[in-house]
């Protein structure tokens, strides 16, 4: 017995989640991993905890800040808890999976806890659904799937006013190798490009900041912004990006015309591990995106492409269906009857002790039917049970 309030509480960005919202939030991500895997995306399920070495080795080493770190009572070494799913991916490839044919494609579904909270997130402790596309010969492609893939299982939910922002995070950088400024500069500006922040671009660079500052004025529709790139004079790698991401741009846009398409060349947070097209999905129902991804760099030999959805997100996005039809079988009842309405569709609650009034405890129990006299009655209309 819990005897004081304070027992019951629970860390700073966790929560529990219940009745009816535990099974909303199993129903969508069988859903999205149903359509996933209807495009061939097979599902592997790594560990919540690893040897800190091997979780936070390659790609995993950029989510380190917000990894849980503890010592492990067997082996007498420290183990992390994963920030990310995608890092545990990229090992399955590199090892258990190095010789599965290429492209390999894998989804995941499970929880992530993080250290800190976010931006607009507010939980530390979540479950997230997603794909990996490891290993194709054409990037542009690639890219196109998986992002085209984030959106069909979104719509697919229901979810009409979707937004896919595409990004290119690692522009900025290759324009400032360009430039060969030194690397705390670069540092700077990348924080100043971040938040938008044009004053501070000027103050540092001056006249040499045009395309940096071009960066965050070609922000907006994709096919606009794409057009204002290419008046950037762009050279080197940061052309090679806008030359992708053109590429992918137009992919996307001629299987899903109708998709509302934005792109920021200037957003580099959120992206650590990201050397590509990146992107982010947005609803204008959502307090913060519904889920991230773009290309990065699987294992020094591959390189692979992916997102993630957050389920927390999306249950609260995503109406509930119509409750399920309960019905009350009475105390005593034969089991035959019990396993005939079960098989017949019913979610059938027994009875454990005699009950005076079957139809009122019908009520108490959230049943909209009952069983009586080798009949089903119905206890009250089914949107009245649920709200009970």
């Amino acid at each position: 017995m819990i005897d004081n309030p304070e027992h019951a509480l629970l860390p700073a960005g966790l929560a529990d989640l219940l009745p009816p919202y535990a099974a909303h939030e199993e129903e969508l991500a069988m859903r999205l991993c149903g359509c996933f895997a209807s495009a061939g995306y097979e599902l592997v399920k790594p560990p919540l905890l690893e040897f800190e070495t091997s979780l936070l080795k390659g790609i995993g080493a950029d989510v380190a800040g917000e990894t849980f770190r503890l010592m492990d009572p067997v082996s007498h070494r420290m183990i992390a808890v994963r920030a990310d799913v995608t890092p545990q991916i990229a090992r399955l490839a590199w090892r258990q999976l190095n010789r599965a044919p290429r492209p390999l494609r894998v989804m995941y579904n499970g929880e992530v806890l993080r250290a800190t909270v976010g931006g607009t997130r507010q939980k530390r402790g979540f479950r997230t659904v997603g794909v990996e596309l490891i290993g194709s010969a054409d990037a542009a492609m690639a890219d196109a799937e998986v992002i085209l893939l984030a959106a069909e299982s979104l719509l697919d939910l229901g979810i009409k006013d979707l937004t896919i922002d595409i990004n290119v995070p690692s522009m900025a950088k290759s324009i400032c190798n360009t430039l060969e400024l030194a690397p705390g500069k670069i540092v700077v500006l990348l924080q100043a490009l971040s938040r938008k922040d044009r004053s501070a671009i000027e103050k540092i660079m001056g006249s040499d900041g045009s395309q940096l500052l071009g960066l965050i004025s070609s922000g907006g529709n994709a096919e606009a912004c794409l057009d204002k790139m290419e008046n950037l004079g762009l050279s080197d790698d940061a052309a090679l990006l806008n030359t992708r991401l053109r590429e992918v741009v137009a992919l996307v846009r001629a299987a899903q015309p109708t998709l509302n398409l934005t792109v920021d060349p200037a957003e580099t947070r959120g992206f650590e591990y990201h050397l590509g097209v990146s992107f982010a999905i947005f609803s204008s129902s959502a307090p913060s995106e519904l889920g991230m991804g773009g290309r990065y760099q699987s294992s020094e030999e591959e390189v692979a492409t992916g997102f993630s959805l957050f389920m927390d997100v999306l249950t609260d996005l995503v109406p509930i269906g119509r409750p399920e039809s309960r019905l009350y079988l009475p105390f005593g009842s034969p089991a035959a009857t019990s396993k005939e309405l079960r098989d017949s569709g019913w979610v059938v609650i027994h009875g454990l002790v005699p009950e005076k009034e079957i139809k009122s405890e019908a009520r108490r129990l959230r049943c909209s039917h009952f069983w009586l006299e080798g009949e089903v009655h119905q206890s009250a209309k089914t949107q009245d049970v649920g709200n009970e």
